[in-house]
């Protein structure tokens, strides 16, 4: 005769509890396992959308170099001595080098059609002020039919060891364009293509002037150049033009160049 063994409810109902709980426990490793691996991934998304988000703006938004690039007139004062120009004196909000007193404001006088050019991040001495080793570019502006002009800064040091040295104590005209000659042009300097050279004084401060003919210049066949020296800089005052550009423009460039001062 077949016998049944009964089985105490409460074990019945302890071993249930038991597995219960195992199968809770697997499933909060679970849950916790699928969790992890998904805040890399959530994490990566919002690194994705932090970068994407301002890169969508900027294409919105123009660059502020960029929204310069309009003719200067709209928003520079005619010039009190000529109304036919416009004045541009340079603010420490242009410039790195004039934001950390490294170049003291200059300005000059431009046809109001003219319009400022964009310079890039490398040849601006942003990433080196204020102790930049080799010259960069402050401003730069052009007409296609006129010509351009730039303003190019050099450290002191790189032509003399003399604190503070005034032009004068660097040298002779001939000596500077010499050493500056390279940024004149934009690629090399050859003696034989300085045409003229003159010395002016406007109040305490004493300027170099040139007039070069550079057949093989990347900026033109024809470049004015004025050059000073004040503080710890060098500043160098550069009109270009092409051929067709100095054969229509030639007065109007010749009086920008003499316009400028520190």
């Amino acid at each position: 005769m077949a016998t049944a063994s009964l089985v105490p409810t409460s074990k019945i109902f302890s071993v249930s509890s038991k597995c219960s709980a195992s199968i809770k426990a697997r499933t909060g490793v679970v849950v916790a396992s699928s969790q992890q691996q998904q805040q890399p991934r959530r994490r990566e998304l919002l690194l994705k959308s932090a970068v994407a988000i301002p890169a969508i703006l900027q294409l919105n938004e123009a660059p502020k170099s960029e929204a310069r690039e309009v003719e200067v007139g709209s928003y520079l004062p005619p010039s009190p001595s000529d109304p036919s120009f416009v004045v541009f004196k340079a603010k420490p909000s242009d410039t790195p080098a004039l934001r950390a007193g490294n170049v003291q404001p200059y300005q000059f006088v431009l046809p109001p059609n003219w319009k400022q050019l964009r310079i890039a991040n490398i040849l601006s001495g942003n990433y080196c002020q204020p102790k930049c080793a080799e010259p960069w570019i402050e401003v730069k502006f052009e007409n296609e039919k006129q010509g351009k002009v730039q303003v190019v800064a050099s450290p002191l040091i790189r032509l003399t060891n003399k604190p503070n040295a005034t032009i004068e104590d660097i040298g002779e005209p001939e000596k500077v364009i010499a050493s500056l000659g390279p940024f004149v042009t934009g690629n090399s300097y050859d003696s034989d293509e300085l045409l003229k050279t003159s010395v002016e004084k406007i109040g305490d401060q004493t300027y170099y002037k040139y007039v070069l003919e550079t057949p093989f210049a990347l900026t033109g066949s024809h470049n004015l150049a004025k050059a000073t020296a004040k503080g710890n800089t060098v500043v160098l005052f550069v009109v270009s033009a092409t051929e067709k550009q100095w054969q229509s423009s030639q007065k109007t460039l010749e009086a920008i160049l003499d316009s400028f001062q520190l």
